[in-house]
């Protein structure tokens, strides 16, 4: 009987231990009510897809800041989302079969990574939310109704780079600059855009601006060496073209003798000689903040349609690279607070 009862203790307690385990394993409400999304069942595990237009240095690193920012959010691939990432290897013409991916895979929420992403998955859905980021001009490209009411499933964060500030650079390191040629893809928008800004900036300051456009990276050589002896320096905006083959790029200019003022870091990276601009990390966390949000709202495509869209303000740096100074004899300005220095080129 005592051996029965002791049976009948111990069940008693191991049922106890089972319920209370049962109850801290499901979601777990806040203090203000909302939920523990790091400990979400499995059944209820988000399936977030990114395409990812190219893989150069910026475009990574805004994957990887939007990875990390939803994760310390407590949303983490492998445990309560499920991130499913395609590139498109800079070619636009697989932008479209990635989006059909995504969305057949039933994408809670997608993010696009530069503009021919999004144009993609604009032209698929109208249901699923989309998120973008690395795109200059959000309504001048037709992305969104405007950038303070985007009207729709889309939004996300721009990189409108510090086109002033990189043209000012141009002057503190070539004084006695006359001319200047503004390159670009011809086929992308977001670098038209980038061009007449960056024309007036140089008209401001009393320099010529001189055109330069591509329709291919095949084309870069020889117009760079159309150039030579021509201007006195090359500003490239955040241009996907040319970033993604900066490294080419780079070395075409350093033959021909003439520095690039690149739209960002990474392409300094790559051999440009400088710039000032945004941190695309901090830009793709910038984008998994607004990705919270979304996911975190009844109407998920309905909160896309009233969040404004987010641009980087205030961790623009300096970048240079001291082995393209070196090959192109240039001696930068030491009164400049370089944050970033790449001792070698890619």
């Amino acid at each position: 009987m005592k051996k029965f009862e002791k049976v009948l203790s111990l069940l008693v307690a191991l049922s106890l231990v089972v319920c209370a385990f049962a109850a801290c394993g499901g979601n777990k409400a806040g203090t203000d009510g909302s939920t523990d999304n790091a400990n979400a069942a499995p059944g209820n595990t988000l399936k977030i897809g990114i395409m990812q237009f190219g893989e150069f240095d910026a475009l990574q690193k805004a994957a990887q800041g939007f990875i990390d920012g939803l994760a310390e959010a407590g949303y983490k691939d492998g445990e309560n989302i499920t991130i499913h990432t395609l590139s498109a290897a800079a070619d636009t013409a697989n932008c479209p079969s990635i989006a059909d991916t995504l969305i057949n895979e039933g994408s809670d929420l997608i993010l696009a990574i530069a503009t021919p992403s999004v144009s993609a998955i604009k032209e698929k859905t109208s249901d699923i939310p989309v998120l973008f980021t690395a795109v200059t001009d959000p309504a001048g490209s037709g992305l969104v109704a405007s950038n303070d009411a985007p009207g729709a499933n889309i939004t996300g964060t721009s990189d409108m780079n510090p086109v002033k500030e990189q043209i000012d650079l141009i002057k503190e390191i070539y004084p006695d600059a006359a001319k200047v040629a503004v390159m670009y893809c011809s086929s992308e928008s977001n670098s038209a855009a980038q061009y007449e800004l960056a024309k007036a900036e140089l008209e401001a300051l009393g320099l010529e601006c001189v055109q330069q456009t591509v329709a291919a990276i095949d084309e870069v050589k020889s117009a760079i060496e159309s150039l030579q002896g021509k201007v006195d320096a090359i500003y490239i905006p955040t241009d996907n073209t040319l970033a993604d083959s900066m490294t080419s790029v780079a070395a075409a200019a350093k033959e021909a003798g003439l520095g690039i003022i690149a739209g960002e870091p990474g392409m300094v990276a790559d051999g440009a000689l400088a710039t000032y601009g945004i941190d695309y990390y901090e830009l793709g966390k910038q984008t998994a903040e607004m990705a919270v949000k979304v996911l975190q709202s009844e109407d998920k495509a309905a909160a896309c349609a009233s969040m404004p869209v987010v641009y980087q303000v205030e961790q623009c740096k300096y970048a240079k690279n001291d082995d393209t100074a070196a090959a192109l004899n240039v001696t930068l300005p030491e009164s400049i607070n370089w944050e970033i220095t790449y001792p070698a080129a890619k």
